[in-house]
């Protein structure tokens, strides 16, 4: 059965109803599984601990392919976990700490903490 995008889906927790916007949970769900990878965690920690890179150094630091990295930067982009920004022929990644501290709180009360 399809879901509509307007549709609102109820989570039940304790005694009380918690109404959901269907869009919004499919968009927390994709960005979950954006996260919920092991390249892409090493990729957040490579950002995490050097703030700004370029896929060449990501790609050179983590032993990869240069599509592999570009398509696993690309995937986690969508979902806002990285930020670019251009500097000439150059495009730096960085971790966009307030999105990353967003998903951590959804994650924390999902989980009941």
């Amino acid at each position: 059965m399809k879901s509509k995008k307007n549709e609102t889906v109820i989570l039940k927790k304790g005694g009380s109803n918690i109404p959901l916007d269907y869009a919004k949970l499919r968009k927390a769900v994709l960005v979950l599984r954006a996260i919920n990878h092991k390249l892409r965690q090493r990729i957040i920690d490579l950002l995490d601990e050097f703030e700004q890179m370029t896929v060449t150094d990501i790609y050179i630091k983590l032993r990869l392919e240069q599509s592999v990295a570009s398509q696993h930067l690309a995937i986690i982009r969508r979902a806002g976990v990285v930020k670019t920004e251009r500097q000439g022929k150059f495009i730096y990644y960085s971790l966009d700490r307030d999105r990353l501290d967003q998903i951590a709180r959804l994650i924390e009360e999902l989980a009941g903490k």
